[in-house]
């Protein structure tokens, strides 16, 4: 089985505590946001072949990763050159990646990577701006991390409701940056990436894949996987999200441009109604609901150590 915390919420920077709970007595419970069927999820390293993160602020877990020890593990950490514009909540970038490097070094480098994204283009934020940062963090993280995932701005409905005067990156401003982004990465020897764009950057050398593929997986647990075919696939890429245990409006980042937040209002109304008791992130289980328990098998091929 395959837990990821990543893709509603930002776990580690606002449930750090929550999670530790969980995770000492042994179970998550996470509620399906469209139809509200709970699912009952057992934190066991025995059968859990990874615990995913994606986050903007790894640092309220740096203490307390001897807690995850047992689990193997891969992080995903977004680093962008945003202000507060844009980012409310964010950590500066520099502490963000002194972050990053403590979490490299505690877990190695194979297990934490960088995204860059989303990527947009304004008067403030301009090519050259994103051009002249991605080589500022490409210097300081090329011993931390192997590989870096860029995608550019969705415009979808909830984005542009909370960040309407952003604009779709034209076809030629993603060209600029990938020719560029691969220049300097090449000279970190940084692997570029892309998920769910198309290959219209393969002609720079990324790999258009995906950001979590069961290599990219394969190669932070240290083993071969044998998971069954359209297991945990959701979208045009090969990356696999496993049981997410997050919520969405549940993010306090502030992003503007967040998928996950439909508005800071539901966020506020839903922090009110965290438990760091509860097995639900928000909200109790009641005696009422039907709770279903998953039980999947560990998909690790034979516990072979891949060569």
């Amino acid at each position: 089985m395959i837990i990821n915390t990543g893709s509603r919420t930002d776990i580690p920077a606002f449930y750090s505590k929550w999670l530790l709970n969980r995770i000492e007595e042994g179970f998550v419970c996470s509620k399906n946001p469209y139809n509200n069927d709970i699912y009952k999820y057992p934190l066991d390293s025995r059968i859990i072949d990874c615990l995913c993160f994606c986050t903007k602020n790894p640092k309220p877990l740096l203490n307390n990763l001897d807690k995850l020890s047992q689990f193997r593990q891969f992080w995903f950490v977004t680093i962008t050159p945003y202000g507060r514009d844009i980012e409310v909540n964010v950590p500066n970038y520099k502490n963000v990646i002194k972050s990053f490097k403590q979490l490299s070094d505690s877990l190695g480098v194979n297990k934490v990577s960088w995204r860059y994204d989303p990527i947009f283009i304004t008067e403030k934020y301009s090519l050259d701006f994103h051009i002249e940062k991605f080589e500022e963090f490409a210097s300081r993280l090329s011993t931390y991390t192997n590989d870096c995932t860029i995608s550019f701005i969705d415009l979808y409905q909830k984005v542009l409701k909370n960040f309407p005067e952003v604009k779709e990156v034209t076809t030629q401003e993603k060209l600029v940056i990938g020719e560029e982004f691969a220049k300097i990465a090449s000279k970190y020897d940084i692997k570029m990436k892309t998920c769910v764009e198309g290959t219209l950057l393969d002609q720079f050398g990324f790999d258009s894949s995906g950001c979590m593929t069961t290599k990219v997986i394969e190669n932070a647990i240290g083993k071969n996987l044998k998971i069954p075919k359209g297991k945990y696939e959701i979208r045009e890429c090969d990356c696999i999200f496993g049981r997410d245990i997050g919520a969405y409006n549940t993010c306090m980042h502030g992003c503007r441009y967040c998928y996950a937040n439909y508005s800071t209002k539901l966020v506020k109304m839903n922090q009110k109604l965290h438990n760091l008791d509860s097995p639900l992130l928000i909200g109790n289980v009641k005696d009422s609901d039907v709770v279903k328990e998953i039980s999947e098998p560990s998909f690790i091929d034979g516990q072979t150590k891949l060569i």
